[in-house]
């Protein structure tokens, strides 16, 4: 039934929300093109089949990077991720160590947990999600007309800066603490189910429509 769950929000997500996320996402990207105008053919490139390729271990052997970012939902081989001087990074769709694996915004919309809607900075290392933490980020949303692919993006967009400076330091090799998150909740998140997706509509229905009518107390 949770595989059968995951399929159904698979075929709603391509039908109802691709055409809008893709719309959304085209407006952005060009916005941000004008902002941070960048020559990306003057960059080496190589492309491969997989980033774990000996083609992409070579490349980087030869570029010798001082640190990488890895926007890719393949799990690294160490000869990869350790490659860079500084390591591999990635901006994680969620907060973690509460919300690791690919889906961390949908769901902390879907158990409410709202104040942790946002993205991480992190390290790669041998786990999934489970790096040093370099930095959290949030943002504003409306959960209501919003979709978890929109919100997710939004939480890198709207903090480019912050990601660039503290990328910037960390190549630079200066002394960056992590973000302590000893002790806190860690799991691993699975795919988006639809059930889980019309219970965080609903949710989200019902809060704006409590805020919109807060309940009133008349004294005598």
């Amino acid at each position: 039934m949770r595989f059968l769950d995951v399929v159904a929000f698979r075929a709603y997500a391509r039908l109802a929300l691709a055409p809008g996320d893709a719309a959304w996402t085209r407006a952005t990207l060009a916005r941000l093109r004008e902002t941070y105008p960048a020559r990306l053919d003057l960059v080496p490139s190589l492309v491969v089949s997989s980033p774990n390729s000996e083609e992409a271990r070579a490349f980087l052997q030869r570029l010798q990077p001082d640190l990488a970012i890895a926007r890719c939902k393949v799990i690294l081989e160490r000869a990869i991720y350790e490659a860079p001087r500084r390591g591999t990074f990635v901006l994680h769709p969620g907060i973690c160590p509460e919300y690791r694996n690919a889906h961390g915004c949908f769901w902390a919309l879907a158990e409410r947990d709202l104040d942790r809607v946002g993205m991480t900075l992190l390290r790669v290392d041998a786990g999934i999600d489970t790096g040093p933490v370099y930095l959290h980020a949030t943002c504003e949303f409306d959960e209501r007309r919003d979709s978890h692919i929109v919100i997710q993006y939004r939480s890198v967009f709207d903090n480019l800066d912050a990601i660039g400076r503290t990328l910037i330091a960390l190549g630079r090799g200066d002394d960056v603490a992590p973000v302590p998150t000893a002790g806190r909740r860690s799991a691993a998140w699975g795919q988006p189910r639809l059930t889980e997706y019309l219970r965080w509509k609903w949710a989200a229905r019902r809060r704006a429509r409590s805020i919109a009518s807060p309940s009133t107390e008349v004294a005598h």
